[in-house]
């Protein structure tokens, strides 16, 4: 934790003041945004309890996926043929259901 410090000496003074530390044996940690997921890859998880709030420190291998959605165009085709719709309607209503066309059709159709 802190270079040149006891382990055991830290231990107990956290105890002493009132601070719990516990060891997570995560395989993953994903963090979701709006636009990107960043996972985090062979984790080091520790969740601190410190009167009374939790916090978690979180150490790995970080990487960054985007969560676009990729929609072709047959899709957008597909909802423009079962709604009469237009194309940019289409495709924000597929946008707006994750990708799944039934949901964007039945979306358009209300």
């Amino acid at each position: 934790m802190f270079p040149g410090i006891n382990p055991r000496m830290m231990k107990q003074a956290m105890k002493k003041m009132g601070i719990k530390q516990e060891e997570i044996d995560a395989e993953e940690v994903i963090i979701r945004t709006k636009e990107k997921e960043i996972v985090i890859r062979n984790p080091s998880v520790s969740k601190v309890n410190m009167a009374g709030q939790e916090t978690y420190q979180i150490s790995g291998n970080e990487e960054e996926r985007s969560l676009k959605i990729e929609i072709s165009e047959e899709d957008i085709k597909t909802v423009m043929e079962q709604t009469g719709k237009k194309k940019e309607e289409c495709k924000e209503a597929i946008e707006e259901a994750n990708g799944d066309l039934a949901e964007a059709i039945l979306s358009l159709k209300q």
